[in-house]
């Protein structure tokens, strides 16, 4: 008779059978087999097969029940389902975002710095705030006074219906100007947040804008900033509430000591829900300002690049995108809606069970002696209305706490230190002379900082000479103009104007004295004219735009244009070329001193390179207009007429000389020549 299954538990050792023997168990039999080729069973699954064929898969139903105990052990308040770590707190990179480390209390001192300057706006809403709050406080007393004197005779009852009408008038007057101001502070604060919020990100070096996402920032603006503005409102209405629920408690305490002692411990009760749900409120509203900051910034960029998207038909893989940080914020606003859900709940029942066991008090009170049916009437609608301003408590203090959690970043961002270059009084030269030279210059960029752009590199520019910097893609020829513009400083090195470190001088005067075209001209959504006169140091007149538009040949396709000079800018009203020669007459209207071309030319058909090619020379060599002109081109027919020509390759200078003797030389710029010319394929 084979043995019971539960008596092979106790007498033979589950992990003590042979890996080459495999325990077979039915409820029928037991027995021990040689495998073909098959795993062994653990001894746990060996344990799970036994108990599951004694007791007919009970085994299986009790781990079910486990796991599902389990599970809601972690979705009840303190689980870890309400800790919102893993997939929201990390990022796609997997780094762990930091702690909140903002309180209402230092939120609240923050938003006073902004709007203090209107600090008679806030005055006054306190003001009307308390006086509503005293109102509000004596009409449940007088209402339960009235009830009563009815029995006794008309005079008392009808002095109070008249307090009660003044009340009533007193509350609604000073509650409309308690919201009026505070509203009137919000729109302050929002202003004033996001003037000092939009100063600080544009006060940064060039490289803080490498790291972070256009998305990002203009959400931080945008949503983020509103979300702040309510951090004055709700905590007014907060100190409001707080206010009648300290008077309550001291008329509570003057009517009767055991109604106050449960008034207490209710109060107790609604104490322990606020620390609960102002933890994760504020954690869960950071999370979703982070979740809807990631999703801006993904629709910002497929809206921007929509032609690159519907060209490839990426328009789903776009969607999938987005909708994946859509799924992150329903799933943070999901837990959100249960906690205040769950708030709710607690809120409801307390109210209910207030009225019920506060009667149920009042009246042994009342039978012993100890209390009046109008002190418990008193009691009751003082009970009644303070559940309710229990409730808005509640319900702005959740509001409160995403205000705070979506004030962290902002707060982050405004404090971030001001660009040196910005903050710093430097020199000014009396005369910019154009000499420009690189001293052991090295480079990195700082968001690629194991990657060296330039190494140790010596040059030389002399004053109102044209240079042209060719070379393979990569090999710095940007960096040096942005090195030059001090977008960027040097790893190693410096670099010196007419013999003065750049980083002594005052840059915003040097960058008056510059006119720079870059390789992607964007123009503002304005009228043209106002994109040419974009940054010039002095007043301009509309003939002097004129002048500029034409030296850069912009003027006829301006002119042919609906509005001619006041057309408004739009991407797909001009084309690439024509971008440029708006950026190009900007750069001359300012008439530089150092004239900077990042591939000016790369989108201009060959008639209008002819053209403005015509003008590069005329400005550079005009001896009224001597200036140093630094040309990067990828054509290298536009530097024919060039001084010098530098020629680089991984971040050194490998040739220097004049266009014929590069030739003669054959190495790097003779062979591109040849590739641009077709002679070497």
């Amino acid at each position: 008779m084979p043995l019971p299954a539960a008596m092979l538990l106790l007498t033979a050792p589950l992990g003590s059978a042979p890996p080459s023997l495999t325990l077979t168990v039915t409820p029928r039999r037991v027995s021990l087999q040689a495998p073909r080729q098959r795993r062994a069973l653990r001894p746990a699954r060996i344990r799970a097969a036994v108990i599951g064929g004694e007791f007919g898969g009970l085994g299986r139903r009790r781990v079910v029940a486990g796991e599902f105990i389990e599970r809601l052990r972690n979705v009840l308040p303190g689980g870890s389902w309400w800790r919102l770590e893993d997939g929201e707190e990390a990022g796609d990179d997997g780094s762990r975002a930091e702690g909140s480390g903002t309180t209402a209390v230092s939120a609240l001192r923050r938003m006073w710095g902004f709007v203090s300057a209107d600090r008679w706006v806030v005055y006054a809403g306190f003001v009307s705030l308390v006086c509503a709050a005293l109102a509000e406080i004596a009409i449940p007393h007088l209402l339960a006074a009235s009830i009563f004197s009815a029995q006794n005779g008309g005079a008392v009852f009808y002095r109070n219906a008249k307090l009660l009408v003044v009340l009533c008038l007193i509350s609604g007057v000073f509650s409309g100007l308690r919201s009026c101001c505070f509203g009137v502070a919000n729109m302050i604060l929002v202003k004033r947040t996001r003037e000092m919020l939009f100063n600080s990100i544009l006060s940064q070096d060039i490289s803080f804008f490498d790291e972070e996402t256009v998305g990002d920032l203009t959400s931080r603006l945008g949503s983020d900033c509103q979300q702040v503005s309510r951090v004055i409102g709700c905590r007014c209405i907060n100190l409001s509430a707080n206010l009648i629920l300290a008077s309550w408690n001291v008329y509570n305490a003057y009517l009767c000591n055991i109604i106050d002692n449960y008034a207490s411990s209710w109060t107790e009760s609604i104490h322990h829900n606020y620390n609960l749900i102002d933890r994760f409120q504020k954690r869960a509203a950071k999370f979703a300002q982070e979740c809807t900051a990631s999703a801006n910034n993904v629709a910002q960029e497929v809206i921007t690049l929509v032609r690159t998207v519907r060209v490839y038909g990426t328009e789903k893989h776009e969607f999938k995108r987005y909708a994946k940080w859509l799924d992150k914020l329903y799933d943070v606003s999901f837990r959100q809606t249960l906690a205040y859900g769950g708030w709710s709940i607690s809120l409801n029942y307390l109210y209910h069970s207030t009225q019920v066991i506060g009667v149920v008090i009042g009246g042994l009170a009342i039978m012993s002696g100890k209390l009046t049916a109008e002190q418990l009437t008193k009691f009751t609608l003082y009970a009644e209305w303070l559940i309710l301003s229990t409730w808005w408590i509640g319900d702005n203090w959740s509001s409160l706490m995403q205000s705070v959690g979506a004030s962290e970043k902002v707060f982050r961002l405004m404090d971030l230190l001001p660009s040196k270059q910005l903050t710093s009084k430097g020199l000014k030269l009396e005369k910019l002379e154009g000499r420009i030279q690189y001293a052991d210059v090295s480079f990195s960029y700082p968001s690629r900082s194991t990657v060296p752009i330039l190494e140790r590199l010596n040059l030389t520019l002399n004053p109102n000479e044209v240079v042209a910097i060719v070379g393979l893609s990569g090999s710095g020829k940007s960096t040096l103009v942005n090195l030059l513009l001090r977008l960027y400083e040097p790893t190693n090195g410096q670099v010196l104007i007419d013999g003065v470190p750049l980083t002594e001088l005052d840059i915003r005067w040097f960058r008056e004295r510059i006119g720079f075209v870059g390789q992607e001209p964007r123009l503002f959504r304005m009228d043209i004219s106002s994109n040419i006169k974009y940054g010039c140091p002095r007043e301009v007149s509309h003939e002097e735009v004129v002048w500029a538009a034409k030296q850069a040949y912009a003027h006829d396709f301006i002119m042919s244009l609906p509005d001619g000079y006041n057309t408004i800018v739009d991407d797909a009203l001009l084309s690439g070329g024509q971008k440029q020669r708006v950026a190009i007459a900007r750069a001359l209207l300012r008439e530089p001193s150092i004239l900077l071309l990042d591939e000016a030319t790369s989108a201009l058909d060959a008639d209008s390179e002819h053209y403005v090619k015509s003008v590069i020379t005329k400005v550079s060599s005009d001896s009224n207009t001597k200036r140093t002109v630094v040309i990067i081109a990828h054509r290298l027919s536009t530097i024919q007429a060039a001084d010098r020509i530098i020629v680089m390759e991984n971040g050194n200078i490998v040739e220097d000389g004049k266009q014929h003797q590069l030739i003669k030389k054959d190495g790097l710029y003779s062979r591109l020549a040849r590739r641009q010319s077709g002679d070497l394929k």
